[in-house]
């Protein structure tokens, strides 16, 4: 028999299910990408404050970060947060066609996880729990962080070394599925890796001294002079290095990736005047640190190489170093077993209906049952984590990257992964296109379970974290012995970021210009 504050919060939840649903549209709807959330963070921060919890804004020096707390007496202190950054190129409606949100370019963001519900269902899960916290009289005290720029691994990083989560005695962090067979489940042993992002800057503030003779023109970038290379050609020398060299960076048997993006290029038009400003941004997935470490000293000598070779000074500025995953069985037991009283999603007819929509717009068969069966499951985290372990080498600890990673050297930790709308192959060996996952994201009737299960799961966690101190105590135990003796143990691995808030740099972004309010920076056919 399900406790009464259990009961509680899933009741709780289940009527106030189209409030969120909508909320969730809202900030489905607002797109916005790493590190320029403003009007998504302002959402969760106002809201929070009529909720009664004391919020800081722009915390760790983020201006789309915040922290908020609410304390109901001397109790656990429970962490939690809401993402809510996108991807840019990813503007899809909430639609069984393809097609941008109105009044944007299809290069504008847009959320594809979604990292939109990742947030709604933290958000309803803590709402929830501080109800239940009110109604049965359960000391404690909850904190819930705004966590921009997770595309980037950027914001969590930094909020540990500015010591937020120092005082928190556990930590719920939730995704919605991204990979098979993390689906409806929680991460046993194998937690993410490493992630490091950096950004390379070349400049080119001499070109005049590229080649000089008696005979040149004494007028600057004269149109008969040689052109100085430039920073253009410095990206791209980077770009190409990096690219031949990475089967030269480490071992060919590891299970890693490096993925760049050119951010700035130019500020010169088809004239003779180079480039003066170029940046490349690297983002590196690694099991461990010392791996990002090679790969980074590798791309630094490639910098170098590529400066000198185009008349460039360059920079490195850091923008993340996220630290390893630590398991805590306690934890990943304790709300799994709430997952299980919750159940996995359940999909409506009229979900079915648009899933049947979508296959049929696309020109297939619509199927009965469209969504795939792994999201209408539970899977446990021994047996997810079996499954799993069948694509990785014995030796490897960590796999894939996300910077929820930071929480768990700070307190015992739990990652919850439910299923959201995937469908089934139309033919074997055919893939549907990206934009139908992200489309099912914002479509209430599709995306609304994952929520449901989500925030269910969620609050009933934080419930029992707070009215059973046997079981954290046991989790905390298990912290204590997988770091060696808690914060600063010694096998606990200290905060990386040693740099500031990457905020300063060219991230892509809506902006406000005479053709209109909030549109995106690439504009959209039309625009005036």
């Amino acid at each position: 028999m399900i406790e009464k504050n259990k009961q509680f919060v899933m009741d709780w939840i289940k009527e106030r299910k189209d409030t969120f649903s909508e909320w969730h549209s809202e900030i489905w709807n607002y797109g916005e990408t790493a590190f320029r959330e403003y009007r998504s963070a302002k959402w969760y921060a106002e809201l929070l404050r009529k909720e009664g919890f004391e919020v800081e804004e722009g915390s760790g020096g983020m201006p789309t970060a915040f922290c908020a707390a609410w304390d109901n007496g001397e109790g656990p202190v429970i962490g939690g947060y809401a993402e809510y950054d996108g991807i840019p190129g990813n503007c899809q409606a909430a639609d069984t066609v393809k097609r941008p949100r109105d009044g944007l370019s299809p290069y504008a963001g847009g959320h594809t996880d979604p990292h939109s519900v990742l947030g709604m269902s933290s958000l309803g899960g803590f709402l929830a729990a501080k109800a239940a916290m009110e109604a049965f009289h359960i000391p404690g005290k909850l904190k819930f962080f705004g966590e921009p720029a997770e595309k980037l691994r950027a914001s969590k990083p930094i909020h540990a070394a500015a010591g937020y989560y120092d005082d928190l005695d556990a930590a719920i962090s939730f995704h919605p599925f991204y990979m098979l067979p993390l689906c409806n489940t929680t991460r046993w042993n194998t937690h993410c890796g490493v992630g490091y992002g950096v950004m390379y800057t070349f400049r080119c503030d001499e070109p005049e001294t590229w080649i000089s003779s008696p005979d040149d023109s004494p007028i600057p970038a004269s149109h008969s002079a040689t052109r100085c290379p430039g920073a253009t050609d410095a990206v791209l020398q980077m770009y190409t290095m990096s690219k031949m060299f990475k089967e030269h960076m480490i071992s060919n048997n590891v299970g890693w990736s490096m993925n760049e993006t050119i951010t700035t290029l130019g500020q010169a038009t088809a004239d003779n005047i180079p480039a003066q400003i170029g940046q490349i941004h690297f983002f590196i997935r690694v099991p461990d640190v010392d791996m990002a470490e090679t790969v980074v000293r590798i791309l630094d000598q490639n910098a170098q190489a590529a400066a000198l070779a185009t008349h460039c000074t360059w920079e490195k500025d850091w923008i993340a170093k996220s630290r390893p995953g630590l398991p805590n069985h306690v934890m990943a037991d304790l709300t799994y077993k709430n997952l299980e009283l919750v159940g996995p999603p359940a999909y409506s007819e009229a979900a079915r209906e648009k899933a049947r929509e979508i296959q049929k717009n696309l020109g297939y068969e619509p199927m009965e049952d469209p969504f795939i069966d792994e999201i209408q499951n539970l899977i446990t985290p021994q047996e997810c984590e079996e499954k799993l372990r069948k694509v990785l080498p014995e030796w490897q600890e960590n796999f894939t990257s996300d910077d929820y990673t930071e929480f768990c050297w700070h307190a015992p930790t739990v990652r919850l992964y439910i299923g959201r709308p995937a469908l089934k192959p139309p033919q074997p060996g055919r893939a549907y296109p990206a934009w139908v996952m992200n489309a099912m994201g914002g479509i209430p009737e599709c995306i609304d379970p994952t929520f449901m299960t989500a925030s269910q799961t969620i609050g009933m966690t934080v419930v029992d974290l707070l009215t059973k101190p046997e079981k954290l105590e046991a989790a905390q135990e298990e912290f204590r012995q997988r770091t060696g003796g808690g914060v600063g143990g010694s096998k606990w691995i200290p905060c990386l970021c040693d740099y500031k808030p990457p905020i300063d740099f060219r991230w892509p972004e809506y902006v406000t210009t005479p053709r209109g309010e909030n549109q995106w920076w690439i504009p959209a056919e039309g625009d005036k």
